[in-house]
């Protein structure tokens, strides 16, 4: 039975959560922000579980509580979940809105999640005298030049505020660069022949000056890793003289396999060697 609903833009989750905490409710809030939606579950007012696609539990619960658009329902049914949130409501709510001043802070630091943290330092000197909690020390290893920062979080299983605030530590001390090193670039065939295998990736001389010049490259680029709308792929890379500056010429076969034509845009960034033939050719998420 349904007998709370509303819009975000008239009353706040955070409202809305306090109401069914001091009526002590026991159901199910429904949320729903554009094309995400949510559910926080209530036993006798107080959170114990909540779901988004993407996490479950506290995470979840944060995520939801941060929208300030769309749609809410809730519902009074009896509630069979696991108890994932074991915090009262103040509490919650609280850690709510330290994430949410902590994110607009940490975004303003780094506007862009697509940037590249690259350490100054290595290991021990990197961290010396530099107070992180374990879950951020945890993050730190994840920053080697390659991964951005939406990668980081993915491979570290940790969110946007963990990651942030690791990089805004290590930026504050002076050991973390931002970089932005991606390329954007046209595609033009590769021609190859008798003499000229078609296993590689062809960039302009132009675009290694550039990226060598960016403190993890120094030692010079083999690989490539490439989006395109198919997906991630790492590829081997050769830097030659005589292709414009924004032409990457790609093997026919490799075109064809990716779903790319003539003049499709792709973006490009140095990758680390990876142990699996370039030859493979798979798509997918590049650890």
């Amino acid at each position: 039975m349904s007998n709370l609903r509303g819009a975000l833009d008239s009353i706040s989750l955070t409202d809305v959560a306090q109401l069914l905490h001091v009526n002590r409710k026991t159901g199910m809030l429904q949320v729903n922000c554009g094309k995400v939606s949510g559910v926080l579950y209530f036993s006798n007012g107080e959170v114990i579980h909540a779901e988004t696609v993407s996490s479950q539990g506290e995470a979840a619960a944060f995520e939801i509580l941060e929208w300030v658009a769309g749609r809410f329902e809730f519902l009074t049914t009896h509630v069979q979940v696991p108890a994932t949130i074991r915090r009262t409501v103040p509490d919650l709510l609280m850690d709510s809105a330290r994430i949410h001043d902590s994110r607009k802070r940490l975004s303003s630091i780094f506007p862009r999640l697509t940037a590249v943290p690259w350490p100054t330092l290595s290991a021990p000197q990197l961290l010396e005298g530099l107070k992180l909690f374990v879950e951020e020390r945890r993050i730190v290893p994840y920053f080697d030049g390659y991964r951005d920062f939406q990668e980081v979080m993915a491979v570290s299983g940790q969110n946007d505020v963990a990651v942030l605030q690791a990089a805004s530590i290590l930026k504050a001390a002076g050991r973390l660069e931002i970089l932005e090193p991606d390329a954007h670039l046209r595609v033009t065939t590769l021609k190859s022949g008798l003499f000229k295998k078609g296993d590689h990736l062809e960039l302009p001389k132009v675009v290694e000056g550039w990226w060598i010049a960016l403190g993890p490259y120094q030692g010079g680029i083999k690989n490539v890793r490439m989006v395109s709308p198919k997906g991630t792929t790492v590829e081997r890379v050769e830097f030659v003289t005589g292709l414009a500056d924004k032409l990457v010429a790609i093997p026919k076969e490799f075109m064809q396999a990716w779903g790319l034509t003539e003049g499709s845009h792709v973006k490009l960034r140095p990758a680390p060697h990876l142990p699996t033939a370039p030859s493979d050719h798979h798509f997918g998420a590049i650890p």
